[in-house]
């Protein structure tokens, strides 16, 4: 048996690909390995012979495959899905933020500390002095809008 047979080399190179799922999950490698035997069967046979053909044959079944079977490997060896919140107002609202300047009054704005960074305040139009505890309301284009704190809520 000679290692320069391309049967052999095909199929060495579908099996170590279908191995390699192991390593590799998704679903697609294993495909691309099945695509390998294929080629290989063809070239066993005699249904195709050199190695354009067998590239092409291998592109064309892995597409074929890859496009009818995709669903169904990902099915059965699963993947990351990971829904996030998408809708950035509610993961502000109702947050506390820290004054870092005066806000107010009237609609003069200040800035506050919040989650980590620095940003524009927009109050109710009452005095909140800097070193206050704050709720975000909402998000105001690039300005927080926020509510003062009663001393007895502080988190």
């Amino acid at each position: 048996m000679e290692f320069s047979n391309p049967v052999i080399i095909w199929a060495c190179v579908g099996v170590v690909l279908m191995l390699a799922e192991v390593i590799v999950p998704g679903g697609i490698v294993i495909l691309l390995g099945a695509s390998c035997l294929i080629v290989a069967g063809s070239l066993g046979i005699g249904l195709i012979e050199g190695v354009a053909q067998a590239f092409t044959l291998w592109f064309i079944s892995s597409m074929v495959l890859l496009l009818a079977f995709r669903q169904v490997t990902q099915r059965l060896v699963g993947g990351d899905s990971h829904v996030d919140n998408t809708d950035e107002e509610l993961e502000l609202y109702n947050q506390q933020a820290l004054v870092k300047a005066d806000i107010g009054p009237g609609e003069k704005p200040g800035r506050v500390e919040f989650q980590g960074a620095d940003w524009p305040a927009l109050g109710d139009g009452s005095l909140i002095p800097s070193g206050s505890r704050v709720r975000v309301i909402c998000r105001d284009n690039i300005s927080l809008v926020v509510e003062a704190v009663p001393a007895d809520q502080h988190a």
